[in-house]
């Protein structure tokens, strides 16, 4: 599936894996073993930017992913998110989407949202928000409506 379609289709929170189809190089190759890791990965969407118009400049849609967290002791210290534009050449899957009943935790209203957090529950989001402080946070839930939407639309993971 291309980048458009994750734009288009799939919700927040759902993991999603893009590749290039190039075959993995073997560990000794370093370089060329880093560079198809930065062609070929996994994370959970988190943004969906529609398109901006700078001057005369178009900038396209693009999605971003959450690939993952690091630090010490409780503490992240790097969070690492990629962003592609719906017109990438890579190809996308959909490994997983958020379960019925979970709580998207949005940073704030609109399109333009961000998921901070993806809870399995209301009152997990609503504890969760108290201990993290978004003062303008929306909270989403996922109903059985919108993946049954998924279904009948013919969005199935691809």
């Amino acid at each position: 599936m291309s980048a458009q379609l994750i734009f288009d289709l799939v919700p927040l929170a759902s993991t999603i894996c893009y590749r290039d189809g190039a075959p993995r190089p073997p560990e000794r190759h370093r370089k060329k073993l880093a560079a198809w890791e930065n062609r070929n990965g996994i994370g959970r969407l988190i943004r969906k930017q529609a398109a901006t118009f700078v001057g005369n400049t178009t900038l396209p849609a693009s999605i971003t992913l959450h690939q993952g967290d690091y630090g010490s002791g409780g503490v992240i210290t790097l969070r690492v998110h990629r962003t592609f534009s719906v017109n990438s050449d890579l190809k996308f899957t959909v490994v997983e989407r958020p379960a019925v009943g979970s709580v998207q935790v949005l940073d704030r209203p609109g399109d333009e949202a961000e998921l901070v957090h993806l809870a399995e529950s209301r009152e997990a989001a609503e504890a969760w928000l108290k201990r993290h402080g978004y003062p303008t946070a929306v909270l989403h839930e996922i109903t059985a409506d919108e993946a049954a939407a998924d279904a009948i639309e013919g969005r199935a993971v691809a």
